[in-house]
């Protein structure tokens, strides 16, 4: 059941939101995005939380859009970059859920957050990492980017244009020291010190935290924030209408020796 792929339970003041199929690293397939979409807006509405926590069953957080699901939606869509662009414009809603809802989230990550696992926990108000975790964006090694083009406004423009350029992935520590994430913790203390930060949270009045979480967040969005990445995703549309020869490669090997076997081959290509 659809319903089954995010799970809401209650601590305290504390929702949480669990994604929920681990078989899959959690890859966002269509099913996921709508139930993830209706989780975020029934963890925001419970009157008996103040704080919500995301995190990820099983051995990852997210390793992104399951790319290895959706080939016969992306063939369909080809050269039809207004119908790309409204399926990008609904998984671009969904990634900033966190970010538009009064309550504050804390993305609770261990193992894989990548491509849009990584852009969710970016649009989450706080990250607390294991130090088993892994960032990035590796997606524009086979022609894709986005939809959520919010990883400048984390870390800055430079360190932003590296990963999203190679796709290269970065280690915990390091998403600690670009300001990715807030925390870094052995993996077995993941879960206590996620609570225990949420819980500490908690004891700020929620009227407060919804006035300051609004507060930042207008600020930021009259600098441009929201208008840019929708921008981003104007610009972006168009690239998944088309066809790349990186692309056309990947997905022969896809079809001939399995997604795995695809994806080996465009890693040693850059060395990891």
């Amino acid at each position: 059941m659809a319903e089954d792929l995010v799970l809401y339970e209650t601590d305290g003041q504390i929702g949480l939101m669990t994604l929920n199929r681990p078989a899959k690293l959690n890859a966002i397939d269509d099913a996921l995005k709508h139930a993830l979409a209706a989780g975020f807006a029934r963890a925001d509405a419970d009157p008996a939380t103040s704080v919500v926590v995301l995190r990820g069953a099983g051995r990852s957080f997210c390793v992104g859009y399951d790319i290895g699901g959706g080939e016969p939606l992306r063939e369909a869509g080809k050269r039809d970059a207004l119908g790309w662009h409204d399926r990008l414009g609904a998984s671009l809603a969904m990634e900033m859920a966190p970010w538009n809802m009064s309550k504050p989230v804390i993305a609770s990550v261990q193992g894989h957050a990548l491509g849009g696992g990584c852009e969710l926990a970016m649009f989450c108000d706080l990250t607390i990492a294991a130090e088993d975790a892994v960032f990035g964006e590796p997606e524009i090694r086979f022609s894709n980017s986005g939809p959520g083009i919010v990883m400048p406004w984390i870390i800055g423009l430079k360190r932003a244009r590296e990963l999203l350029y190679f796709g290269d992935t970065i280690d915990a520590a390091t998403a600690l020291a670009f300001g990715m994430v807030n925390r870094v913790v052995p993996p077995a203390q993941l879960k206590e010190a996620t609570l225990a930060f949420a819980k500490r949270l908690a004891l700020i009045s929620p009227e407060a935290l919804v006035a300051t979480k609004r507060a930042i967040n207008r600020g930021a969005e009259a600098g441009g924030f929201a208008n840019g990445l929708h921008a981003g995703l104007d610009v972006l549309a168009p690239l998944y209408a088309a066809e790349t020869e990186a692309g056309r490669t990947f997905k022969e090997l896809t079809q001939r020796e399995g997604l795995g076997a695809a994806l080996r081959w465009r890693r040693a290509q850059f060395g990891s």
